[in-house]
């Protein structure tokens, strides 16, 4: 995923071999190895930033989610509860209006 944007491996590092001059290391070559080390460095900075970013508006939006499910849930058992209670009223109310109906009916 981020292979591309990071030049150097570990290995890469470990292994390097610098040819030596008269006074030592060839500070030219030094000095562009370090260049690369520094550019990937800063690669590496910027995507654990990316990461941590993303990875708080994850986290953020998984919250928002679990309130959600969680008043989601308490709305279906609210709603539950509701419908038993509105439909034993229903249902008292529709009998004592059928019992008026036929009692009323009959008394006629």
């Amino acid at each position: 995923m981020y292979k591309d944007r990071i030049t150097l491996t570990k290995r890469d590092i470990l292994e390097k071999d610098f040819k030596i001059d008269a006074r030592g290391y060839r500070l030219q070559e030094v000095d562009k190895f370090l260049d690369i080390i520094i550019k990937d460095y800063n690669e590496y900075d910027n995507i654990v930033r990316e990461l941590e970013r993303e990875k708080k508006a994850l986290t953020e939006e998984n919250q928002k989610l679990r309130n959600e499910v969680r008043n989601l849930k308490s709305s279906i058992e609210a709603g539950k509860i509701g419908e038993k209670e509105i439909t034993n009223v229903d249902l008292l109310r529709r009998i004592s209006q059928l019992e008026k109906i036929i009692l009323g009916k009959e008394q006629q």
